[in-house]
């Protein structure tokens, strides 16, 4: 990051290197922007970027939050059953949410608070339901001086019920969490300080008779006379831009063309960044808007123009101070989406849509909301309309100087509309980045200890191990003794040999955290923690071992098979994730950037083996199954299990109705010969001797002539 912008690169080491929670924020023209560029191209976290808006998701390179998080339009009420519960997620979009590690939220002042609660309740489904945005950092990035949330009146009835304020900094989800605010303070739009002290004392409503003034010195009654000198005219409302600019149109004697705007793929409407339809003549006042990424460098977004000649094809601009015509081309607008990559596991951006339109639009006026980001060298501002809150500021700030502003009405003090939740909660940001900054060593501490201490955590696998040795205890002790008791020994295994050595081992890296200088360099450290990789990894892999042995068990009783897989499934994904953090450790060492890469590719994997496989699916009796440690003829108790199966579907009834599992077991292990021995077989009566006796025995007699 920047060497000279300390705020810039606090706020870098904290993503970076932490996992609170920031609120990015500062003056119109302080870098926001620049700093989310940088992040998307240099940092190693697992990251998407969302927007509240199509057109702000386009700007940021991202998707909006509605899109992404499939939430409806409607207000997110916490305590009711709404819309986080009620939209199904396809594998890949879990698959990202699985695997991240960092959400930015870019202009976070036009998010809601029950927006930011609703995301909140889709991530702790996909991540860690205990942790406030299920563990997810934030980067929240705006300023709230500027646009705010939309809410209805309709709507404000039901939210104001649960919430103080519709502000973002109001979500329960965010109040639970733990965050910091930093604000960037240099200013690189403005270099006047008189100008940058006006805007200050507006931005932090300390509006006095000389700020008035000296704004006011700038009302020109006869501005039209300057309305073809590159000014751009800002309204407060989009009919007022749209009719201004049609009338300035259709003053010009010049023939009118119109170019249409070419779409490809998935596009909304709602997200178009340009006219789809531009209507353009010679000598129209136009704004570029995108920056040309070529050599030449010759326009930027919000550069104003005068189009000097064009054709059915082609459209030529000239900026005011400039000789050089700029011939314009067509350019495109991509609609991303994130995907994964199935080689890499990274997530990556993939474009679902693209929009091919000129990079221009009429500029004699627009909006005060569509101005925000961009920046004038000469703007009019339209101050006959009443301002909602922020957009004196907006306004204000679109320009590099006081003397490059023309209003067409004076200022009054009614006009600079401040909003009093918005100042306090601002007073209580006061100083939050310089604590802070205190706290950075011990905030990177707690990070690297939290990721250190999830690795040699082994209290999930020990409760999901104890409930499966229940479920045994309760449903299955009969059928599977031998299976019992060997889960009870995994049990007592798991808290002699694992649970308390962790304890102990915890013990030691903590003190030896204590005292190092450079904990994340220190060599003894990290010999420590790869020999207690190596010790747990073996302990793990004994007990995942023992656990694949009870997958071919399936109960007769639905419920208790269920619950059992459910179980088995859980279980067997903690040890496999366990197996494979240990395993990089133990061949690595540990840091806290390749752990977190590990622990998402290998849930990315975990959860593709998981996943019904593409393409024809084996059937049950094909499919390789592991046999229970109680059966003592696996071949045979296969082929009984794989006749009950067909005997049920040529029956239409449930596989139980044929043969209770637990006869199944006794005639494995007994192999009887005759229907004499078959009637000694507890849980095979008379009339399942009736009906399959001569079936069972031709198969125990088959499996042992060969």
């Amino acid at each position: 990051m920047s060497d000279v912008n300390h705020e810039m690169n606090l706020a870098w080491d904290f993503v970076e290197k932490t996992g609170v929670n920031i609120f990015l924020t500062g003056k119109a023209g302080t870098g926001k922007t620049t700093f989310l560029k940088r992040l998307r191209e240099k940092s190693p976290k697992r990251m998407i970027v969302v927007a509240p808006t199509g057109v702000a998701a386009i700007n940021a390179e991202g998707v909006t939050i509605h899109s992404f998080f499939q939430l409806p339009l409607s207000p997110y009420l916490p305590d009711s059953r709404n819309s986080a519960d009620k939209y199904r997620f396809g594998k890949e979009k879990k698959n990202i949410i699985k695997s991240l590690d960092l959400l930015v939220i870019d202009e976070i002042s036009m998010v809601r608070a029950d927006l930011l609660d609703a995301i909140d309740s889709v991530l702790r489904r996909y991540k860690d339901r205990s942790k406030p945005f299920g563990g997810v950092q934030l980067l929240m990035i705006g300023d709230l001086q500027q646009l705010s949330p939309v809410v209805k009146d309709g709507e404000w009835d039901l939210l104001s019920k649960y919430y103080n304020s519709p502000y973002f900094f109001d979500s329960h989800a965010l109040k639970n969490s733990e965050y910091i605010t930093i604000e960037l303070k240099t200013v690189y739009r403005q270099t006047d300080t008189a100008f940058i002290n006006v805007l200050n004392c507006i931005r932090e409503n300390r509006i006095d008779s000389n700020i008035l003034n000296l704004l006011n010195s700038r009302f020109t009654p006869d501005y039209e006379n300057s309305a073809d000198k590159g000014y751009i005219k800002l309204t407060t409302h989009n009919f007022q831009a749209q009719e201004y600019n049609n009338s300035k149109l259709g003053t010009l004697p010049s023939k009118e063309f119109t170019y249409e705007a070419e779409v490809s793929g998935n596009f909304p409407q709602t997200s178009f960044p340009a006219d789809a339809e531009l209507k353009l003549k010679k000598g129209a006042q136009v704004m570029f808007i995108k920056n040309d990424f070529s050599d030449k460098h010759s326009f930027f977004n919000g550069k104003i123009g005068k189009v000097v000649n064009l054709d059915e094809n082609s459209i030529e601009v000239q900026c005011a101070g400039e000789e050089t015509i700029i011939q314009v081309s067509k350019m495109e607008w991509e609609n991303m989406k994130y995907t994964i990559d199935d080689e890499t596991k990274e997530i990556k951006e993939e474009v679902e849509g693209v929009f091919t339109q000129f990079p221009l639009k009429l500029a004699w006026a627009i909006t005060i909301h569509k101005s925000q980001g961009l920046t004038f060298d000469n703007v009019i501002i339209d101050t006959d309309r009443a301002f909602a809150h922020g957009q004196v500021y907006v306004a204000l700030s679109r320009c590099r100087s006081l003397e490059g502003i023309i209003l067409t009405h004076p200022i009054s003090p009614d006009s600079i509309i401040s909003d009093n939740t918005i100042e306090s909660f601002t007073r209580s940001c006061d100083g939050s980045a310089e604590c802070a900054e205190k706290k950075f060593d011990s905030y990177r501490f707690e990070y690297f200890m939290s990721n250190l201490d999830e690795l040699f955590n082994f209290s999930f696998i020990s409760m999901e191990l104890n409930s499966l040795c229940r479920i045994f205890e309760e449903f299955l002790y009969n059928s599977f003794p031998k299976a019992l008791s060997m889960l009870r020994d995994m049990t007592v295994d798991m808290k002699q040999n694992i649970i308390d050595i962790c304890i102990k081992f915890k013990q030691q890296y903590t003190q030896i955290l204590s005292t190092s200088e450079n904990y994340s360099e220190d060599k003894f450290l990290n010999e420590r923690i790869i020999k207690g990789a190596h010790y747990f990894f073996e302990k793990t892999k004994e007990i995942t071992e023992n656990v694949s042995k009870l997958t071919g068990i399936t109960p007769d009783n639905k419920i208790t098979a269920k619950r059992l897989k459910e179980n088995l499934d859980s279980l067997t994904f903690m040890l496999n994730m366990k197996l494979s953090l240990l395993e990089h450790t133990a061949s690595n060492g540990f840091s806290v950037a390749s752990y977190l890469d590990c622990k998402a590719k290998t849930a990315l994997e975990l959860s593709e083996k998981q996943s019904p496989h593409k393409g024809k699916k084996k059937s049950a009796s094909e499919a390789k199954m592991e046999v229970p440690s109680d059966i003592g003829n696996a071949k045979l108790f296969n082929s009984l299990v794989k006749w009950r199966r067909e005997k049920a579907a040529e029956l239409n009834v449930p596989a139980y109705v044929v043969l209770q599992q637990k006869a199944l077991i006794c005639i494995s292990n007994a192999a009887p010969q005759t229907i004499d021995e078959l009637k000694k077989i507890p849980y095979f009566g008379a009339k399942s001797i009736e009906k399959y006796g001569t079936e069972i025995i031709n198969i125990i007699q088959g499996i042992f002539s060969k």
